[in-house]
């Protein structure tokens, strides 16, 4: 699986359409990609043994291109995506995000970095 093409410079939507239920690729990786800001989901993907698969492991470093401007700027909340993003890279992250405290504390990082000034 390769990451969009990114060669033209342009900030559209990438011109690849691959429909899947009647979705194209982008706008389903773009939803996913914004969940996993979502402590609880990610929490969710352990508990279901989704984060020990190598397969899913590679899906989610695939997902990286999001860091790219032309992408990055169709996510809603661009800081706890990537950041998301990158602590799923990390093996140990992806056992401890098991524990509801390690869940708690992302949530409240995140709730404290969206009000503060």
């Amino acid at each position: 699986m390769s990451a969009p093409d990114r060669s033209s410079g342009e900030a559209a939507v990438p011109e690849y359409r691959i429909h899947h239920g009647g979705h194209d690729r982008f706008t389903l990786e773009l939803e996913f990609v914004q969940m996993l800001a979502n402590p609880q989901y990610m929490s969710y993907l352990a508990d279901k043994k989704l984060l020990e698969n190598e397969e899913f492991v590679a899906y989610l470093d695939y997902l990286q291109y999001f860091r790219d401007p032309t992408y990055l700027r169709y996510l809603q909340y661009p800081g706890p995506t990537l950041r998301a993003l990158e602590l799923l890279q990390e093996e140990r992250f992806r056992k401890d995000i098991l524990s509801p405290e390690v869940a708690g504390r992302l949530f409240h990082e995140g709730m404290e970095a969206s009000t503060s000034t």
